[in-house]
């Protein structure tokens, strides 16, 4: 996505630890652009939980909506989109591993959401919105429950196998602050997944939802 104001996006990626270390160059963190784009992906989501479940009462949408907007839902897209490698942190979050923590990622991801707002309006920060969490929508349009990948693929295999999958780590990358996993998720002595993530958990996630996809018709 490019954009207008591009000074929007380097805002957006400026985290509160680097402003400290360097107040003349980075005045301002992404805390207010966070701010904005909490309440701008809560309205998106919100409005097409609304269109999408005509039938479901406040307190299922509710339960959806929490699904959607929660910390790790946002990490993962935000993991997605590389964004934790764009942030500029201080050295010493930076050292201990703050371009994969959860928090960062979910309050970068926010924050980008605020900065698409700005710049170029709803349609285009719904748009970002939709396209960007489209895994996660479509694991609530596909099953109806807001349940990750790990559970369902559990459920899944024992209604199908009498069997619960068992997650493998094959290999991990990278230096101590910047790991990358990638685990297969086995059932039956089978492989039916394979995915890759910067924790084990995420890794998990993602070999789950592709061994849902060659288990879900």
């Amino acid at each position: 996505m490019s954009f207008t104001e591009t000074q929007l996006l380097l805002n957006a990626l400026v985290h509160s630890s680097y402003v400290n270390e360097n107040p003349d160059t980075a005045p301002e963190s992404n805390e207010r652009l966070e701010f904005l784009g909490d309440a701008v992906l809560g309205l998106v989501i919100a409005d097409e939980l609304y269109a999408s479940y005509p039938g479901e009462n406040e307190g299922r949408l509710t339960e959806l909506r929490a699904y959607l907007v929660r910390r790790d839902t946002l990490a993962q897209a935000a993991d997605r989109l590389q964004l934790g490698e764009a942030l500029l942190l201080g050295r010493g979050e930076d050292d201990g591993g703050g371009r994969l923590r959860p928090t960062n990622l979910s309050h970068v991801y926010e924050a980008v959401v605020g900065a698409v707002f700005l710049d170029q309006g709803l349609p285009a920060a719904r748009d970002f919105v939709l396209r960007s969490l489209a895994e996660e929508l479509e694991e609530v349009h596909g099953s109806g429950s807001p349940l990750d990948p790990k559970s369902r693929l559990q459920e899944l295999t024992q209604s199908l196998f009498q069997s619960t999958p068992q997650y493998q780590l094959l290999e991990t990358e990278g230096p101590d602050h910047a790991r990358r996993f990638t685990v297969q998720a086995v059932v039956n002595g089978k492989t039916l997944g394979t995915g890759k993530g910067p924790s084990k958990q995420q890794a998990e996630k993602r070999a789950a939802r592709e061994a849902l996809h060659q288990l879900e018709p």
